[in-house]
């Protein structure tokens, strides 16, 4: 099976940064760990207590996870970090102690869901920044924390924002500024003083270290730089952090010299993604690896073969087929054999897919 290798004690120093860093600025923050879809082996392996000592919160966007991260330490401090459906208000309260919120059925949902469990569940009200997904309309904001402010087990300690997720609005200063406004103006008119004021994710940690942003933004849910080493603006990598915390390992189990260019007619029965032929001759050949792997592991566009000289050339359901031209090293020797392996880089969306698949091997290093 190919295998995805997972440099355990690299993403614990990452994190450990992380943590220091924050705490420089007096920001806390919450780790989110949605890439890892509640795997426990990862969280046994990397959320040990040395590890999540400086972190407010750890969190996730599925229940099972949450529900995992309480099985492997129920003292854990959990966050859901998108807006629950309201049929799993009950579930939410019990896995975790703080969740985002914008819909105000919903926290009325999980105000009742508290009192059946004699809890008080703390939300953060997510504020529409631009960014067109979760968030209150800033002109509704007021009269929606008037509804929710005074639910006797619901305790709201922040707002929230959201930016560059789904159409890549880029967070900056003013935007940041907008949310603090908010949180000012609800001080004001109720007398109440909101914990935090959560600005943003992996994408807005740039800000921080240009002194960008404002004062009152002081939480943070970050995966990206945490597990990956880069933050998200321009996919670079944020401080000194370590970016080669992942590797994916496919075997090659047939290598054969074939033709470019397939034969026949080409039909819609193609399920998979394959190269540009135009330009190529019937008759040209190269050395073709197939591997172990297909799109229903991972789409191939979130890889990146390390061996430069390797190319793609399509892909199916469980296979894999890359082109190797001569399979020859520069000495003239055979490059790759049956049974040898390709490696490959891995984006976010490579690791969370590759972990979600029962045909993927992991191994912690």
């Amino acid at each position: 099976m190919a295998l995805l290798v997972i440099q355990k004690e690299k993403i614990k120093d990452n994190i450990k940064t992380l943590s220091n860093f924050f705490e420089k600025h007096n920001i806390q923050w919450s780790l989110v760990t949605k890439v890892f879809s509640g795997d426990k082996e990862f969280l046994k392996h990397i959320l040990t207590d040395e590890v999540i000592e400086k972190i407010h919160s750890v969190g996730d966007s599925r229940l099972t996870s949450l529900r995992n991260l309480r099985a492997v330490n129920p003292n854990m401090r959990t966050i859901y970090i998108k807006p629950p459906a309201e049929v799993y208000a009950d579930e939410v309260v019990e896995y975790a102690n703080i969740s985002l919120n914008s819909s105000l059925s919903t926290i009325k949902a999980l105000n009742d869901a508290a009192k059946r469990q004699d809890k008080i569940h703390q939300i953060i009200i997510m504020i529409e920044l631009g960014e067109l997904r979760e968030g209150v309309n800033r002109e509704d904001l007021i009269s929606f924390y008037e509804k929710v402010f005074n639910l006797p087990h619901i305790e709201v300690i922040g707002l929230g924002s959201n930016l560059g997720c789904m159409y890549g609005i880029e967070p900056n200063y003013d935007k940041l500024l907008q949310l603090s406004i908010y949180k000012e103006l609800i001080s004001a008119r109720f007398n109440k003083d909101l914990r935090f004021i959560s600005g943003g994710s992996s994408i807005t940690l740039p800000l921080i270290d240009q002194g960008t942003v404002p004062p009152n933004i002081n939480h943070f849910r970050i995966g990206e730089a945490a597990f990956f080493g880069v933050s998200p603006l321009k996919n670079e990598q944020f401080m000194n952090l370590h970016t080669d915390t992942f590797e994916f390992r496919a075997n090659i189990i047939e290598l054969e010299k074939k033709k470019i260019v397939p034969e026949g007619v080409l039909s819609d029965a193609n399920i998979g993604h394959t190269a540009d032929f135009s330009d190529l001759k019937p008759n040209d050949t190269t050395v073709k690896a197939i591997l172990d792997f297909g799109m229903l592991d991972v789409d191939d566009a979130d890889l990146e073969v390390m061996d430069k000289d390797v190319k793609f050339v399509g892909i199916t359901s469980d296979m894999m087929v890359v082109d190797i031209g001569s399979n020859k090293t520069e000495e003239g020797k055979k490059k790759y054999h049956v049974g040898d392996e390709i490696v490959f880089k891995t984006n976010y969306m490579a690791v969370a897919r590759l972990l979600n698949s029962k045909f993927i091997d992991k191994n912690f290093v």
